[in-house]
């Protein structure tokens, strides 16, 4: 079962190739501050934009840095089946210990050719699965009904990453699915709203930049103390938004860059932020004291 806080790890560069010492930094912060795993090569690490070879490094890296410190949690998903078994296979080589699965985005596969999607992924590779539905990105949702059909059937589609839902879902897919599936919030402003009715934690953006400060409200409220986890959340709310003020990552990558803990550095298309909105992110580092 996922649990916790997973920080969606971004992809650090330098002059256009992998910044391979940035991402060793990024790696041991995360451990040191004590979130419960790490997600490479996904959204926010840019896996859109990174070719085979750089995706399946920046899996082993992030194995090989962790050092089983924390779990990992492989992005190997992909909108060709063929090219998401493939980085499944890799990543379950490279010795991660999980994997995330994205919901095909830009085909626009129907609820039977979702179905099919991922139970051939299940079949081909044996890591735990945790599959990732964000219909602002993919334009199409996975149904309750097949994630609550593709668990039933595959022993090893054990969670998924809830992005874009609402409480209501969550609710659905907990009464749908039962206790032992996990579901993980894919946004942090709405992480204690999901927890609240069932969610076990988030696969976050927001901790690449306040790794402790998530996990400090997430185990808070995994173990009942619930005002202090509504504490962070209203603290952190303003930076939870603003992380998301242009494309994710672009806005997370340039406030890790103020931070000095990677350049600041992004693959075509992504282009860096506009000033007004840079401006803005700066401003709310430093109001909840995260930058000085």
């Amino acid at each position: 079962m996922f649990t916790g806080v997973y920080t969606a790890l971004i992809t650090p560069f330098n002059k256009g190739q992998l910044d391979e010492a940035a991402f060793k930094r990024l790696v041991d912060l995360q451990v040191k501050a004590g979130v419960d795993g790490i997600v490479p090569v996904g959204t926010t690490g840019e896996a859109p934009t990174v070719d085979f070879e750089e995706h399946v490094r920046v899996i082993e890296l992030a194995v090989y840095y962790a050092r089983d410190r924390v779990k990992v949690m492989a992005g190997t998903g992909a909108n060709s089946t063929t090219e998401a078994i493939h980085l499944t296979k890799s990543a379950e080589y490279a010795g991660a210990d999980s994997s995330l699965q994205v919901c095909p985005y830009y085909n626009k596969p129907s609820q039977e050719g979702l179905y099919a999607h991922f139970s051939t992924i299940a079949r081909a590779a044996h890591l735990p699965i945790c599959l990732y539905s964000i219909p602002g990105r993919c334009n199409v949702e996975i149904a309750v009904d097949t994630v609550a059909e593709l668990a039933s059937n595959y022993s090893n589609i054990v969670g998924i990453k809830e992005a874009g839902g609402t409480p209501d879902r969550v609710s659905q897919l907990r009464a749908a699915l039962g206790k032992k599936f996990s579901i993980l919030s894919g946004d942090d402003s709405m992480t204690l709203p999901f927890m609240s009715v069932g969610a076990q934690g988030v696969i976050s953006v927001a901790s690449n930049i306040i790794p402790r400060q998530l996990s400090k409200m997430v185990h808070g409220y995994l173990k009942g103390d619930a005002k202090a986890a509504l504490r962070l959340h209203e603290k952190y709310y303003p930076l939870f938004k603003d992380l998301f003020v242009e494309t994710n990552p672009v806005p997370v990558k340039a406030a890790a860059a103020m931070l000095g803990q990677c350049r600041e550095e992004y693959r075509l298309p992504l282009v860096k932020m506009s000033p007004e909105n840079r401006r803005k992110l700066r401003s709310t580092l430093k109001a909840v004291g995260v930058l000085k």
